[in-house]
Parts: structure tokens; C-alpha cells; sequence
């Protein structure tokens, strides 16, 4: 089964709370998430993944009339942001829930967990199916 495990960041005082973190601290985040990617590929369960950029970049683009492209944003009231993603492919909802528990465990400032908020979303094979 396919997940998507999207991590949410907290908004802080900008665009990336990140940005005011000590080098030290970055680097860390930075090889944690590299070395949990890896251990995912060598498992065989990662299918994607990355990391987007700032909040202060984002549009929302909807079609218009005449099916040209309308943009809206940025949208500095948000109080969180997609920060980034995985899509696993694993054996159980466990395994998935498991697999995002560790990526909230990201390492902040000070080497202490973030525990950020990781959403798991199972990913669809085909349109639902009605059951009689």
C-alpha cells in the first residue's frame, strides 16, 4: 500500500523558523533527513520524495473563464505550511504510521525531537469502489 506522509511545519515568525536556527543545528536536520530517506530506499519502501520551498513562493492557481490560469496568495496567515514529503510503499497503515513517528522525530535546535506533525494519507489505486 502507498502513503503519503506529509510533514507540516509551524509557521513561526517568517517564512522558515529554520532560517534562525544555529548552523550546527541545520546540518543535523539535514543529515537526519538524508540518512532516514536512505534507510527508506534501501528498505525498498520509498517511492518520493522532497522537501518544498518557502511558504512565501506558493500560489494557488484555479482556471478561469476562459481556462487561462488565475494565481492567489501568498497567504501569510497560516499558522502551519507543507514543508515537505515522502510516499512510501509499505505492507500496513502500521508500518506507515511508524515510518512518519520517526520522521517527526527530526532533530531541532539543541539535537531535541521537533515531533512535528506528519500526515499519513493512504494513496488511491483507482476511484472508490461502491459496496452493495
Amino acid at each position: 500500500m502507498k502513503y503519503m506522509l506529509m510533514m507540516h511545519a509551524p509557521r513561526g515568525n517568517g517564512d522558515w523558523g529554520v532560517a534562525n536556527w544555529a548552523p550546527e543545528d541545520i546540518k543535523n536536520m539535514v543529515s537526519f533527513m538524508k540518512r532516514f530517506s536512505e534507510e527508506l530506499r534501501q528498505a525498498g519502501e520509498l517511492v518520493g520524495a522532497e522537501g518544498l520551498a518557502q511558504p512565501s513562493q506558493a500560489k494557488v492557481v484555479r482556471a478561469g473563464k476562459d481556462g487561462a490560469p488565475i494565481t492567489d496568495g501568498v497567504f501569510p496567515e497560516t499558522k502551519e505550511y507543507l514543508a515537505g514529503y515522502w510516499v512510501i510503499d509499505v505492507e500496513s497503515p502500521e508500518r506507515a504510521y511508524a515510518v512518519a513517528a520517526k520522521a517527526s522525530g527530526c532533530p531541532g535546535p539543541g539535537g531535541k525531537p521537533l515531533n512535528i506533525p506528519i500526515e499519513v494519507r493512504q494513496v488511491m489505486s483507482g476511484p472508490p469502489v461502491d459496496e452493495p
